[in-house]
């Protein structure tokens, strides 16, 4: 099993690098052909959030991107921002949804995971283990020829 670790300051020009390392590593790891703009896109919009949420917390830690293929092809994505910021409307049951008082943070954060799940099957957010950030796990699947 290979892994490639990425950690980048929280600025947009950064995302392009995270996505061209993310297909190099997929293509690597034997993601069919078909998959791999839905794996591109899927990665940059998954950095994007992360960059979008350190910047409007104003935090200069860096976001950690993580790409393997042991058992398929898995990528996570880790930021630094206040859960409940992080997790937007993944954290969110069908009854706060209903609420027209959502903010218009937790909407952006929303659309950008309803976009995610368009591109991937196997999506995991969850809170980081230390309780500060939000971990976004995506896989596809892998097979070396």
């Amino acid at each position: 099993m290979a892994t490639v670790k990425l950690s980048f300051s929280p600025a947009p020009v950064h995302v392009r690098t995270a996505r061209l390392v993310g297909v190099a590593v997929a293509r690597r790891a034997g993601v069919r052909e078909d998959l791999l703009d839905e794996v591109r896109l899927a990665i940059g919009e998954a950095c994007t959030r992360a960059v979008a949420l350190h910047r409007q917390y104003g935090l200069a830690d860096p976001v950690y991107v993580e790409m393997s293929d042991g058992g398929g092809y898995t990528v996570r994505v880790v930021d630094r921002a206040p859960i409940e910021a992080g997790l937007g409307l993944a954290a969110l049951g069908p009854d706060e949804l209903a609420k027209e008082s959502l903010s218009e943070d937790a909407l952006t954060t929303g659309v950008g995971f309803a976009l995610l799940a368009g591109f991937v099957e196997d999506l995991q957010v969850r809170p980081v283990d230390d309780g500060v950030g939000t971990e976004v796990r995506m896989s596809w699947p892998a097979g070396r020829a």
